[in-house]
This record gives C-alpha cells, sequence and structure tokens, in this order.
C-alpha cells in the first residue's frame, strides 16, 4: 500500500527517518511539525526529490482544533489520508513521581497519548471503509519504557506510552472490519536528539552495555519497521507491538 501517508513529529528523529524511507517507498507525505519549519522543509524537499509529493504542515498535536486543521489541509492540498503515524511526543524533565505536578502528569498524557487519539480519529473519518474509504494503517510510535517502567526518571512517560500500547490494540480491534490496520512500534535507545532537548545527556557509554546488542540503535531502524506495517507486506499484522530496542 502506498498513496498518502501523514507523519507527526516528522522534522526530526524517528520521524524526518520515517518520512524520507515513506518518500523512497513511493508515499506522498505530510510532514508535520509544531516549531522546526527550516527542518520540516528540508526533509520535504528530500522526499520530492524522489519524485513524491511533500507538504509541510504546522500543527501542535496537543490542541484539537490544529489537529482538525492538520487533516483538512492534507484533504486539500494532497488528498485522502491512506496511512497516519503518530510519532509527535516529548520527554518533558526527568523527574522521580513523589516530586511531579499533576500539570506535568497532564501535559506527559497529552503529548504523547491523548494527541494520539486524536490524531487516529481524524485518520479513521477518512479511512474507514463504513463510511467510505478505501482503508488505510495507522502505526503508533510507542516506546519500550512502557514495560521497563523507566524508574527514578521517567515513570510518567512510560505510563503514557503504556496508554498508547492498551490505545493501540484495543482501537485496532474496533476497526479491523473497516479496513484499517492499527499497530505500533516501541523504540528502545535511539539515537535521536530528544534526549539532549529534554535536558538529559546522550549516555551511550553508560547504557549500551546493559543492551543485549550492545549499541544504540538509528532512527532508520525504526523507521524501516514502521514502513514494513503500513505495507501490504504485513497485511494480515494488527493490534500487534513491535520492540525496536536490540532486545532490551
Amino acid at each position: 500500500m502506498t498513496g498518502i501517508v501523514v507523519i507527526t513529529g516528522a522534522s526530526r528523529g524517528i520521524g524526518a527517518a520515517t518520512a524520507l524511507r515513506a518518500g523512497e517507498a513511493g508515499y506522498d507525505v505530510c510532514v508535520n511539525y509544531n516549531q522546526s519549519k527550516e527542518r520540516a522543509e528540508g526533509i520535504a524537499a528530500a522526499v520530492r526529490a524522489v519524485g513524491c509529493r511533500a507538504i509541510c504542515v504546522q500543527a501542535d498535536t496537543r490542541i484539537e482544533a490544529d489537529v482538525m486543521r492538520l487533516f483538512e489541509t492534507v484533504d486539500q492540498e494532497l488528498g485522502v489520508v491512506r496511512a497516519l503515524v503518530n510519532n509527535a511526543g516529548g520527554l518533558g524533565r526527568p523527574s522521580v513521581v513523589a516530586d511531579l505536578s499533576a500539570d506535568e502528569v497532564n501535559a506527559m498524557f497529552s503529548a504523547n497519548a491523548t494527541s494520539y487519539f486524536v490524531c487516529a480519529r481524524e485518520a479513521i473519518r477518512r479511512m474507514s471503509t463504513a463510511t467510505g474509504g478505501q482503508g488505510g494503517a495507522i502505526v503508533n510510535v510507542g516506546s519500550v519504557a512502557a514495560r521497563i517502567g523507566s524508574p527514578g526518571l521517567y515513570v510518567h512517560y512510560a505510563a503514557a506510552k503504556a496508554a498508547v500500547d492498551t490505545f493501540t490494540i484495543g482501537l485496532a480491534k474496533e476497526v479491523a472490519d473497516q479496513g484499517i490496520r492499527v499497530n505500533a512500534v516501541r523504540p528502545g535507545m535511539i539515537h535521536s536528539d530528544i534526549r539532549v532537548s529534554a535536558g538529559l545527556p546522550d549516555g551511550v557509554e553508560e547504557i549500551a552495555p546493559t543492551i543485549p546488542m550492545k549499541r544504540y540503535g538509528d532512527a532508520e531502524e525504526v523507521a524501516d519497521s514502521i514502513l514494513w506495517l503500513l505495507s501490504n507486506r504485513s497485511s494480515y499484522v494488527t493490534a500487534t507491538l513491535v520492540d525496536v530496542s536490540g532486545g532490551r
């Protein structure tokens, strides 16, 4: 399956790598970004360079009206979406649970879980065969933190990503007879600037030896798994969580 794919948070890291891989696979791509316009435009230009259409759309996926505008823009400028990659999110500040405020917890869930619900809702309204759509695929980007728990730093992030796991399984079963497959990838330690933006050191020397494969992963390795889940090569795969974590 190719067609039009919306990738949230696609100006950097896993989202950017996925946008590039999608273009190479023949998808027309909506590169969503929140703040990094210049980087998003660079990703879109690279997609166009391989012969596919691409647009950049600024939208904060934590804001429902922004998400609705995002999909309406895709309708107008590209056409009907056939694939969604829910990737936008953030780490926030590291903290133990005893020092977290309710606002911080709510913000974490808004960025990493609630936003996925709203984006999926808009995609389903366009994809569902029950309402005249042609079907499609959704891939949610979760995290192995959901099963590790991230104690001492990011229990709130891990909990939000655990919500993504449950959302993926429940939604997949809800729309399976509407021509829509829903799966998730759960990256482990991946080379990305998201840790730097959260004020954390890269930590490769400290953490890499604890990973069975003894190395961090690359964003492109996660993107390849996402593209497989979007494609017809995984046509009988839904409600599935795929760990891309080097065995961690």
